[in-house]
């Protein structure tokens, strides 16, 4: 297992370390990568596969995207609202070293109309309840649309986020995957919540 952050994006000649607050607000959360210890875990645990498509809300740089994409050959789409961010993203497209079946569009997430073949959801508290709430009603829209079996999978949630989708009818509650033995201080948060979108 490699635990150093470095060393994952060296790997893959990305650059996505780094907190960025520059554009945050009330709404939308600063960017922050998730851990390449907790997407290993999530790339191991048998969820996602080639015939996977991932749709990454609030994806930043695309570390999301470029690492899942390289270890479960699943197509993924990032999504993210902050241009300055986007450029980075495409930045790392354009370098990125190992095979990846990764895309990303500029685009606020509450507007974004979910394509049919998404069948896998990734959030790492990008933006507030109000917004997952509008967030949400667009993906039940499309799986009203065109009927599927996803998964989504929220990392480091909140409360605020797991009440609120405790209470989305078409969605109930799988498992989780701990990933709080990765870091010191036991913070109950450290998990990713999946939740089932049946059909």
């Amino acid at each position: 297992m490699i635990d150093n952050e470095n060393t994952w994006d060296k790997l893959l000649k990305i650059k996505t370390t780094g907190r960025d607050d520059s554009n945050s607000d009330q709404y939308r959360y600063p960017y922050e990568p998730t851990p390449y210890s907790v997407l290993e875990r999530l790339a191991n645990s048998g969820f996602i596969g080639k015939r996977d498509v991932l749709l990454d809300y609030g994806c930043g740089k695309g570390r999301v995207d470029f690492y899942l994409s390289y270890q479960t050959n699943a197509r993924t789409v990032g999504i993210e609202y902050d241009e300055r961010i986007y450029q980075k993203a495409i930045e790392n497209q354009k370098n990125v070293r190992l095979k990846s079946r990764a895309e990303f569009i500029l685009a606020k997430a509450e507007e974004y109309v979910v394509p049919p073949e998404v069948t896998r959801y990734y959030f790492f508290n990008p933006f507030s309840p109000e917004l997952l709430n509008k967030v949400m009603a667009r993906i039940v829209e499309s799986h009203y649309e065109n009927p599927r079996e996803a998964f989504l999978f929220f990392y480091y949630p909140s409360e605020e986020y797991i009440s609120y989708l405790m209470t989305v009818d078409e969605m109930e509650y799988y498992d989780e995957i701990p990933c709080g033995d990765l870091f010191e201080g036991n913070d109950p948060r450290e998990r990713i919540v999946i939740f089932h979108y049946g059909i």
